[in-house]
């Protein structure tokens, strides 16, 4: 689904074009936080006692846990949380 304007989608790339590559790398950065923070702070509401383990299990799961087969996904949570 694509609802933006077509000018509107011109001037922003137009913009975003005229920034440096370092200026959007920071910007890249800087949105990779606030989701991680995001993310964190959404598992924290579900499970207030998570230990840090579990937090790093349920990032990894949001943000790749569709990129793995299921064999993958075990080996490297096996691997991020110590088991």
């Amino acid at each position: 689904m694509n609802d933006t304007d077509p000018i509107m989608e011109s001037c922003f790339l137009e913009m975003m074009m005229k920034k440096s590559g370092q200026e959007r790398l920071k910007m890249g950065f800087s949105m990779f936080d606030m989701a991680r923070r995001q993310v964190i702070a959404s598992i924290k509401a579900k499970n207030p006692n998570a230990d840090i383990r579990e937090i790093r299990r349920e990032i990894f799961l949001r943000f790749y846990g569709q990129d793995f087969s299921p064999e993958e996904r075990e080996k490297i949570l096996r691997h991020l949380i110590g088991n």
